[in-house]
């Protein structure tokens, strides 16, 4: 047994082009998995970079709070991050000084006093100063970029441990334009369509691909029935992390040491005769209104990424396979058409096609541009955003993406075995889509990538 394990120890290591010492070390234990894969033909046919799939061994966030009104509205960003990040180390048990990088999305705050806010939490947090940190923006999809950013460089073998991340408060940073636009912007249409606001691109695709006010209304109904089902059957309890903060009363000044656990822009009793009596926001004659709308908000989230070889070392649980990730350009004018490109993109460069995908985690920015995603792919709208979407949870912009990919893994584990592939996407403001595709962890065993043999014939002698 032990002669026969040598032998393709050795055949396997000439086989392949390039080896490192970890890689090695995949080898050996993918060799010792089992008595047959010692010497069986198949372990052969395994695929060379299984124990270097990138996966998620944790997923989480905070509750998501309306700004300026809501449970963060008197909190530092670095103090909402600080927790989530925190939570990593606390809940695997990893040596914070392994973590490679730390990448966290973020939109709305100036660049270089963001990025020494997410250090500053990195150490708020236990990571020692060995921990780099970097900010990342691609607008509303931040969070997910931060995660595929940490994702590829862990494929690329530039580290084997990351962190993806998201960080918005859009009480501390309101969306604004800062100094005065470019003239030439004038003479280019595109460029001119990138400085819309975002609620007339959302009238634009409204009007142009006959997205109905009522299509709109329920789909925002809907959005709270099923996040405050979510909520009462403490479905999110497994991703949120209570974060201690304190509530200033803006009349007295006294302050209040509250713990923040819960998405508190949920309305549970949302209606469509309601939501039918609030007037346009954007456009005197529009659809788009405050209700159909994502909420404004304040969050953050963290997603911890490794080789599975260094997960199965260290033997932590695998939530989620990173499987792919594409971002595509559309017209800036209708931005909000990005998930109809991108998530079949994501799909196909996964191996999958839409049938494949169990459930989707899209982002409701505007119901108008989540209604026509929906019904552009033809997708079931029983996977789609089942605990409910970013019209009711809420959409910080930079760490949306973050908080998806944690709803989504934590809602397919839930599921198991009639989930096996999910999907995270978003539109982009100035006119993009971003998608990934992922896979829950336990769906993928240590034969996945191995041909099928029915009738073990081909065992050696010393095997025997």
């Amino acid at each position: 047994m032990e002669k026969a394990a040598d032998r393709q120890r050795v055949l396997l290591q000439h086989l392949r082009p390039s080896f490192t010492s970890s890689s090695v070390e995949d080898i050996q234990s993918s060799l010792s998995a089992s008595i047959c894969l010692a010497g069986d033909s198949a372990a052969y046919h395994r695929s060379s970079v299984f124990g270097d799939d990138v996966v998620i061994v944790a997923a989480f966030r905070s509750a998501l709070c309306k700004s300026k009104r809501g449970g963060f509205k008197d909190t530092y960003p670095d103090d909402i991050l600080a927790p989530v990040l925190k939570a990593l180390i606390d809940k695997t048990k990893i040596n914070p000084s392994e973590v490679g990088d730390i990448v966290v999305g973020t939109v709305l705050a100036p660049g270089s006093q963001r990025a020494s806010e997410c250090r500053m939490a990195a150490f708020y947090a236990g990571f020692p100063e060995t921990v780099p940190v970097r900010t990342v923006n691609r607008q509303c999809s931040s969070g997910l970029q931060a995660v595929a950013d940490v994702a590829a460089a862990i494929k690329a073998g530039f580290y084997d441990i990351g962190i993806g991340a998201g960080l918005e408060s859009m009480t501390v940073n309101p969306m604004a334009w800062e100094g005065s636009v470019n003239p030439r912007a004038r003479l280019m249409a595109q460029a001119q369509d990138c400085l819309l606001p975002m609620g007339i691109t959302s009238e634009n695709v409204a009007q142009r691909f006959s997205v109905t006010r009522k299509e709109q209304d329920e789909a925002a109904v809907d959005s709270h029935r099923k996040a405050a089902a979510a909520t009462a059957a403490g479905r999110f309890k497994d991703e949120i992390i209570p974060i201690k903060t304190k509530i200033v009363d803006p009349k007295t000044g006294d302050e209040k040491e509250v713990t923040v656990a819960v998405d508190d822009g949920i309305r549970p009793n949302a209606s469509l005769s309601d939501l039918s009596k609030l007037k346009p926001v954007f456009k005197k004659d529009g659809t788009t209104t405050a209700g159909n709308s994502s909420q404004v908000s304040d969050g953050a989230g963290a997603v911890l990424l490794m080789k599975r070889s260094v997960a199965m070392q260290k033997g932590l649980p695998i939530l989620g396979v990173f499987r792919s990730f594409a971002a595509v350009g559309v017209d800036p004018a209708i931005m909000g058409v990005g998930p109809a490109v991108a998530i079949p993109a994501a799909v196909k460069d996964a191996g999958l096609e839409l049938g494949d995908i169990d459930l989707f985690e899209i982002n409701e920015a505007f119901a108008s541009q989540f209604v026509y995603c929906r019904k552009k792919l033809n997708l079931n709208p029983e996977k789609i955003n089942v605990n409910g979407g970013a019209m009711a949870i809420g959409h910080p912009l930079g760490a949306t993406g973050a908080r998806c990919v944690a709803t989504l893994l934590h809602e397919m584990r839930r599921r198991g075995r009639d989930c096996r592939y999910g999907v995270v996407s978003m539109c982009i403001g100035t006119g993009m889509g971003a998608a990934a595709v992922f896979e829950r962890g336990d769906s993928c065993d240590e034969l996945t990538n191995a041909r099928k043999i029915e009738n073990h014939n081909f065992l050696s002698r010393d095997a025997q």
